[in-house]
């Protein structure tokens, strides 16, 4: 998913023009602009599966609507987002794992205040231009090219991956996950929110069985997954999970410790 409703201004519209130009043309100012693909390339299953998502200017016109993310999240995007930006505090410098289509970043900024820090990777040029134009003038923010595959070598107090795991092959996942938890503070927490195994009986099981088949194949072999397995065995973080809209959706927190005690997970549910 990636961004917030706003005119998309004339440079987007244009289907001729590079995404590294767009990256150039719509920087912040908050940090260097300009990025290109970067010298590993984009990511394969990117190119393949997600192009007309994420690498097409013309439907990220479509797409980056807080009323199309509402719809594709069956009313449930303010309610998710709201949660997952709730975990983080006011001052707090954290990291967002791929950019997000409606006005998910926004609301994150926005809880840490000025004084924090929001930092927002993504491995798409175009998505990287398209948030700093959207929170231009926000001096909290700040948006690069990364392939999230890759380790970081910064630190923050909280990590927050809204809906990409779905998006990424299964045998990717551990990856990201573990350079995720590598790079949170001790004390610090990691906040996965994403599509979860719904009840037996749920009216739109099978419905989101079909928009799986047809539009995110990865994601059905996330459904059954306990994310904590990603993780592997990893004492220094505890774990829970609260699960949304009839356990279509889960938001799991992975909260490091100071010391390396066991730690038993948590599932709780939220009301439908």
């Amino acid at each position: 998913m990636a961004s917030i409703a706003a005119a998309v201004p004339s440079t987007v519209h244009d289907p001729e023009r590079p995404a590294a130009a767009l990256a150039s043309a719509v920087g912040d100012g908050s940090e260097p602009v300009g990025d290109a693909v970067p010298a590993h390339g984009l990511p394969d299953y990117l190119q393949r599966t997600y192009r007309w998502a994420y690498l097409d200017r013309r439907m990220l016109y479509w797409l980056d609507r807080p009323a199309v993310v509402s719809a594709i999240l069956w009313g449930n995007a303010g309610r998710l987002m709201d949660a997952a930006a709730s975990c983080f505090d006011s001052g707090q410098h954290v990291l967002q794992a791929a950019a997000v289509y409606g006005d998910f970043s926004l609301r994150l900024a926005s809880r840490l205040g000025r004084h924090g820090r929001l930092e927002v990777l993504d491995a798409a040029p175009l998505q990287v231009a398209n948030l700093r134009r959207k929170l231009r003038g926000h001096g909290n923010v700040s948006a690069r090219v990364h392939d999230l595959r890759r380790p970081l070598a910064r630190r923050y107090d909280g990590v927050c991956c809204f809906f990409l795991l779905h998006e990424v092959p299964a045998e990717m996942r551990r990856c990201i996950v573990n350079n995720l938890l590598a790079v949170v503070a001790p004390g610090g927490k990691v906040v996965f929110v994403d599509y979860h195994r719904p009840r037996a009986g749920h009216p739109l099981r099978w419905p989101m069985q079909w928009v799986f088949n047809r539009f995110e194949p990865f994601a059905a072999s996330l459904l059954g997954q306990d994310l904590t397995t990603l993780a592997g065995e990893r004492p220094d973080f505890e774990w829970q999970r609260t699960l949304f809209f009839g356990g279509m959706y889960q938001l799991v927190v992975a909260r490091s410790n100071a010391s390396n005690a066991p730690k038993h997970s948590q599932e709780v549910f939220a009301s439908v």
